[in-house]
């Protein structure tokens, strides 16, 4: 929270390759970007955008399995936390981010399934209307930031790639 952006660098977590959309396990992972300026705070800012550049690389992926986009994304678990990322999300996606009340759904879920089982809810509609939204992120980032955002990312990909 301590920089606005990363100031060009990225990060590519690919430790293992990289898996969905690129299929690549001889990737690596990197950091490109760096300068004389860059600072701790720029390489952790990269590190959480990536999970912004991972999600949008897979829902683009999706959308054109699908044949249509997505206009609203919900989110859930530890990192849809971080107002930072998930508005970097939404400009990144330009689509609505919806992060719920509560954010450990995989734990809810297992509850609404048992809640089923044993007769506490009636039924899905049930469940379904005990779902509460805690806040939407609206995409805000001009076209040309976001464009450059997107190309920085796919050259560092690209560099992941290379070896």
């Amino acid at each position: 929270a301590t920089v606005e952006n990363s100031d060009g660098v990225f990060v590519v977590p690919a430790f293992t390759g990289l898996g969905a959309p690129y299929w690549n396990p001889h990737a690596r992972g990197t950091i490109v970007g760096l300068s004389r300026g860059t600072r701790s705070a720029h390489i952790a800012r990269a590190a959480l955008d990536s999970i912004a550049f991972q999600t949008y690389d897979l829902l683009k992926a999706m959308e054109a399995d699908a044949g249509m986009p997505v206009r609203e994304l919900r989110v859930d678990g530890g990192a849809s936390v971080n107002n930072a990322l998930m508005q970097f999300q939404s400009d990144i996606l330009e689509c609505r981010v919806v992060r719920p009340v509560v954010t450990e759904t995989t734990a809810m879920g297992a509850a609404y399934l048992a809640g089923l089982a044993t007769g506490f809810w009636k039924d899905r509609t049930e469940i379904e209307n005990s779902w509460q939204k805690d806040r939407m992120f609206e995409p805000m980032m001009h076209a040309e930031d976001r464009l450059h955002h997107l190309n920085g990312w796919k050259k560092a990909v690209h560099a992941a790639q290379s070896f």
